[in-house]
């Protein structure tokens, strides 16, 4: 999906990211939210899904988000963001990771717990 700083995340994508299946989940919900707005016709949505199954286990590495839940939870209550959010958070400081992110909430929320943020937009 061609939406701000996707560029940026392309590059990334080059060098590999690693993420929770969490991004699955975010990645299919947008193809189909663009779908029912009649933004991308079934082909392309279909085709949309097929690029990222494409990229799972080469460019993108997954694992399981339900070791992040419990302090995610944690963050989310202390700072409003999601717990969607939150479970990146947990998930780039628990693997050292730098968090890539075009939310600003979310930016703001893993700067002040010391993580390392680039903002994409």
């Amino acid at each position: 999906m061609k939406e701000a700083g996707w560029q940026e995340v392309c590059e990334e994508l080059k060098e590999g990211v690693l993420s929770t299946d969490l991004v699955l989940k975010e990645v299919s919900n947008v193809v189909l939210k663009r779908h029912r707005r009649g933004e991308l016709s079934r082909e392309e949505a279909d085709s949309a899904l097929m690029a990222l199954k494409r990229l799972l286990g080469s460019a993108l590495k997954i694992e399981d988000e339900a070791g992040y839940v419990d302090e995610a939870l944690g963050i989310a209550m202390g700072t409003g963001i999601t717990i969607y959010d939150a479970i990146y958070i947990v998930f780039s400081r628990a693997k050292s990771l730098t968090l890539l992110t075009a939310d600003r909430g979310q930016a703001k929320a893993a700067l002040e717990k010391g993580l390392n943020v680039r903002l994409v937009d």
